[in-house]
């Protein structure tokens, strides 16, 4: 069924309450006269109020009003804040280098107005110090207290523990600030004429943002692969004690 109002001859009804094209009450007139004044004002007659008792139209140009409408739409889903939450996994006896390197990472998710899941993996005998990956959780999430808080304290989750950060910041005034810096660089490239060697910039700027995410999408990648090898070295182990454990048994019956 379609959603648009009735206009012009698709209107049915003897009588409508008319508003003019400033918004002025003209009162109940017939139909005839309401498309009338249409044709006068070079406008169309728009039903606004199927459901009241005579029918409410409105003067106006329908192309002009739709064309504003639809912007308007554009306008508030662009302004929409969509919570979305990141994931850093980490080891806990993780180098110096890499600690820095996903630290780098949660900071930029947080300036985004992004929360962060904090994923401490464990492997083998690892599962028996969880305390080193609550100081690990505790370290981050003090070198990035400006930019988030805690939100969900650390917690052991089977081989994992996992702790979530929010953000300080809003994500609608995160966009509203990229949108507001995106804006500046635009203007100050058109301000000094964009010349090769800038687009070139401009672009080398893009790749290396493609290729900051390719190496995040690949850290999930390898942290599921190392999940994976962990599961399989524990039952090797396990089945290497069963077998240590038959073996007596094996020795008594031959004596």
């Amino acid at each position: 069924m379609s959603t648009e109002p009735r206009i012009n001859d698709r209107i049915r009804v003897p009588e409508v309450r008319l508003v003019g094209p400033s918004g002025e009450q003209v009162g109940i007139v017939p139909l005839a006269k309401a498309l009338e004044l249409a044709q006068e004002y070079d406008l169309d007659l728009v039903e606004v109020a199927a459901t009241a008792r005579p029918p409410v139209c409105k003067l106006m140009d329908y192309g002009k009003f739709k064309y504003e409408s639809a912007m308007k739409a554009r306008e508030a889903r662009k302004n929409q804040a969509h919570t979305v939450i990141k994931e850093m996994k980490l080891r806990p006896k993780i180098d110096p280098h890499d600690y820095d390197t996903k630290k780098g990472h949660v900071v930029r998710f947080l300036k985004q107005g992004d929360k962060v899941k904090i994923t401490i993996m464990f492997r083998g005998r690892e599962q028996s110090r969880p305390e080193l990956g609550f100081r690990l959780l505790q370290r981050l999430a003090n070198d990035v207290q400006d930019l988030g808080f805690v939100e969900s304290s650390a917690k052991q989750d089977g081989r994992n523990m996992i702790m979530v950060l929010g953000p300080h910041k809003k994500k609608t005034e995160a966009m509203a600030e990229a949108r507001a810096a995106q804006d500046a660089r635009k203007a100050e490239r058109q301000g000094r004429n964009v010349g090769p060697a800038d687009a070139d910039d401009d672009a080398d700027h893009d790749a290396a943002l493609e290729a900051e995410n390719a190496a995040l999408e690949a850290e999930a990648d390898d942290a599921t692969d190392e999940d994976a090898d962990d599961a399989a070295q524990d039952e090797a182990e396990a089945g290497d004690t069963a077998a240590d454990a038959e073996q007596p048994a094996e020795i008594a019956q031959d004596a």
